[in-house]
């Protein structure tokens, strides 16, 4: 990874980019029912890493509530997200709905998670900052130019 002392971005690098990507995802269970505690969180947070593995993606943090999961996670520019977030939720769904048959009784179709998710970018600097420095740019080399003319 690099640092961009700058902006005080974690980046890291591809063959024609250096990049800072991360994403916040929200997702609930279907009916918004209290069933992920215990092991099948647990298991949830490991099918989330191997998935997030095959899409070669970077797990941050997750963590769960009773009826839904946050993950923050670094994705690369090439990566649909949403590819992502589809695959996540279907395989999760069919694995935990298969090692967990109680949950059959308490979901009632065959889906586990709700239709919709929640998915924001979320950089490392805040936005005002980023404002700040992009207005900035030019002015040291305005201030060189005039500087030169004296």
């Amino acid at each position: 990874m690099c640092y961009n002392n700058d902006m005080k971005y974690k980046s890291d690098k591809g063959a024609h980019a250096i990049y800072s990507i991360q994403f916040h995802l929200v997702f609930c269970v279907k009916y918004r029912k209290k069933v992920l505690c215990g092991k099948i969180a647990e298991r949830l947070r490991e099918i989330t890493v191997r998935i997030a593995e095959q899409f070669d993606i970077e797990i941050i943090e997750q963590n769960t509530d009773m009826d839904h999961i946050h993950i923050v996670f670094s994705s690369k520019p090439q990566i649909q997200a949403s590819k992502f977030v589809n695959s996540l939720k279907g395989v999760s769904s069919r694995l935990l709905r298969k090692e967990f048959p109680e949950l059959k009784k308490m979901l009632w179709s065959n889906s586990f998670w709700s239709q919709s998710y929640f998915i924001a970018s979320a950089g490392e600097v805040g936005l005002d900052v980023l404002k700040k420095y992009v207005e900035e740019q030019g002015y040291e080399q305005e201030d060189t130019k005039n500087q030169e003319k004296e």
